[in-house]
């Protein structure tokens, strides 16, 4: 579209100055003649554009010419307040120069684009940092691969955000194979290093879904519900200090067979909270194994962390490839656990 092109060139003269014809032909993907015609329309629309000729020619702005028009579109507003809001400045004590610069983007908006620019600001928050590592599989809320499952389009939770009505999803939580239904007030989504989280009051209650995890969204035609001046910011801090604050309070020591590692590193995911340590240095071990052998003879020694003493049986799934080795009362757990199975089995099933 000329418009587009016309616009670009006079933005491409303000940020480099003077640029060459043939340069401005091949960034704009038009011929060199076509630029020359674009600058002679800018030129009888009253911007101050002129070209030169000659080895160090090309075409520029008048000294000091400036536009205020951005060239935004609403998404494109969006984008930029979205990437603002990641928090990263406050590090780099860049706050107050971060609020300055956005509030003269804003002004140097179109009106129709401002509340759009705005309201996005609101709606959705980027997090590039991980989750603090704690010792409790309740740190990961992101989960690991063997969770994740086909789930609603992320762009379906991005427009519902954006309505001001309550949302009703399905929802499968880790370790379960059947979704649950609630219906939510969202306050928006937030990007967590890289995984995408639906931030929503449940019956008045703040609550973390993870946005692979919904597997259905279907918009109500109730108005949202939110607390009187609570915003998704303040809402995520909560959430956030909640997953990360949790105390862990059952801690466990088991070793695995070095053929099965891989596979139990993808599965427990969180519950782990460092790295296999295994008897030939990779790992966190250093070749002088853990003081009980576990690294060595083909098998690895795994740290891992529960909110609760019965979830330790997740561990029965890789059978009698991974022993429990501490604590006491866990090694019990994981006894009864696989005692209660074997009953089952040893009953022989009636003939059909």
């Amino acid at each position: 579209m000329k418009s587009a092109r016309l616009l670009s060139i006079v933005l491409l003269l303000q940020t480099r100055g003077r640029v060459p014809a043939a340069e401005l032909a091949e960034r704009l993907e038009v011929s060199a003649r076509t630029v020359y015609r674009d600058v002679e329309a800018l030129s009888a629309a009253g911007v101050p554009v002129y070209a030169e000729r000659g080895r160090h020619g090309g075409i520029a702005l008048l000294p000091g010419f400036r536009t205020d028009v951005t060239g935004m579109t609403t998404d494109e507003s969006r984008a930029l307040f979205i990437l603002a809001a990641q928090g990263a400045h406050s590090a780099l004590g860049l706050d107050d120069a971060l609020r300055s610069a956005l509030r003269k983007v804003m002004a140097a908006l179109p009106a129709p684009h401002r509340p759009a620019a705005e309201l996005a600001g609101r709606r959705i928050l980027v997090d590039p940092d991980k989750w603090a590592p704690r010792p409790s599989s309740a740190a990961a809320p992101a989960g690991g691969p063997a969770d994740r499952g086909p789930g609603v389009e992320l762009d379906v939770l991005h427009s519902a955000v954006f309505t001001d009505l309550r949302l009703r999803i399905r929802y499968r939580h880790s370790g379960e194979t059947r979704p649950r239904t609630y219906t939510v007030d969202p306050y928006g989504l937030v990007a967590k290093a890289g995984t995408w989280y639906l931030v929503a009051d449940r019956r008045g209650r703040p609550q973390l879904f993870r946005a692979d995890r919904v597997v259905s969204a279907t918009l109500t035609e109730v108005p949202v519900r939110r607390r009187a001046g609570v915003e998704l910011a303040a809402v995520w801090q909560q959430l956030r200090r909640q997953v990360e604050d949790r105390p862990a309070e059952v801690r466990v020591t088991a070793r695995i067979r070095r053929e099965r590692l891989a596979l139990a590193v993808r599965i427990l995911g969180g519950a782990l909270t460092g790295p296999p340590r295994t008897g030939d240095g990779d790992g966190a071990g250093d070749g002088e194994g853990s003081g009980d052998g576990a690294g060595d003879d083909g098998w690895a020694t795994l740290d891992l962390a529960y909110p609760v003493l019965p979830a330790v049986r997740q561990l029965l799934q890789f059978g009698d490839s991974l022993e429990v080795l501490a604590p006491p009362e866990a090694r019990r757990v994981m006894a009864e656990a696989a005692a209660a199975l074997t009953a089952v089995y040893a009953v022989e099933t009636p003939s059909a």
